[in-house]
C-alpha cells in the first residue's frame, strides 16, 4: 500500500516516471541493475537486504542512481549509516506529497536533501557527543589542499558557496571549484556526505570549532 501509494504521487509528476517497484533490497537492487534509475527511494527496514546494505551497493556502482531514504524511523543510527552509506537525503514517509517530489527532483539534479527534523537530529547528536570523531591523521584529510581543507571546514558549518567565499575571501566560482575537488578526495557524492566526513574525521567538532583553530564564526 505505501509503496501504491509513493508510486502514484511519483507517476502523476510532469517529468518523473516510476521504473519499476521492490518489496526487499534484493529485488531492488536486481530491479535497480536492469533499469538504471536516476532516482531510487529506499526504505530501511526490509526483509533479507536491509535499505542501508542495499543502499551501500546501489552506490558503489560507477553510474550509481541517487538515493533518498525514506522511512517512518527517524532514530540517529538509521540516519547517520544511511548518509554513511551514500543515500543522497534521508526523509520521513509523514512528509507531504509536495516534500517529497522536492526531495526527489532536488536529489536528482545533483545536490543533497534532509529534512528539518533530521538535520536537527544530526546536529544534536554531534554536539552532544554521542557521535565521536576519529583521528585527523586520515588518508582522505592529507590529500585536502590547505585550501580544500579550508572550504571543508566551512562548508560544515552549513555555509553556501557564497558565504565560504566570503568567509575565505576568494570568489564563489573558486569556491565552486574546491568543493568539486574536495568531494571525490572524500569519497563524497554530495555536500551532506562531506559534512559528515568532516565531523567523523574531526576535522570540524561540535560547537563549529575545527583542529585549526579558527573562532565558530567569522564576521
Amino acid at each position: 500500500m505505501v509503496r501504491a501509494g509513493l508510486a502514484a504521487i511519483v507517476g502523476a509528476q510532469p517529468g518523473m516516471r516510476v521504473v519499476g517497484e521492490a518489496g526487499d533490497g534484493a529485488a531492488g537492487l536486481e530491479l535497480a541493475a536492469a533499469t538504471t534509475p536516476d532516482v531510487v527511494l529506499m526504505d530501511v527496514r526490509m526483509p533479507g537486504v536491509d535499505g542501508i546494505t542495499a543502499t551501500a551497493r546501489l552506490t558503489a556502482a560507477a553510474s550509481a542512481p541517487r538515493v533518498l531514504v525514506l522511512t517512518t524511523f527517524h532514530q540517529d543510527a538509521y540516519v547517520f549509516e544511511a548518509l554513511r552509506a551514500g543515500a543522497s537525503g534521508f526523509l520521513l514517509k509523514d512528509a507531504d506529497p509536495a516534500e517529497l517530489v522536492a526531495a526527489i527532483r532536488t536529489v536528482a539534479a545533483g545536490e543533497a536533501m534532509l529534512s528539518p527534523v533530521v538535520t536537527r537530529r544530526l546536529i544534536d547528536a554531534f554536539a552532544s557527543g554521542r557521535l565521536t570523531a576519529a583521528p585527523e591523521t586520515d588518508p582522505r584529510l592529507e590529500s585536502l589542499t590547505p585550501r580544500e581543507r579550508d572550504v571543508l571546514v566551512e562548508l560544515a558549518r552549513g555555509r553556501s558557496n557564497a558565504e565560504i567565499g566570503t568567509a575565505l575571501g576568494i570568489a564563489t566560482g573558486t569556491v565552486k571549484v574546491h568543493v568539486n575537488a574536495l568531494l571525490p578526495k572524500l569519497g563524497a557524492r554530495d555536500r551532506v556526505q562531506a559534512t559528515i566526513l568532516a565531523y567523523d574525521l574531526g576535522l570540524v567538532r561540535p560547537g563549529g570549532a575545527s583542529h585549526l583553530g579558527d573562532p565558530p564564526d567569522r564576521p
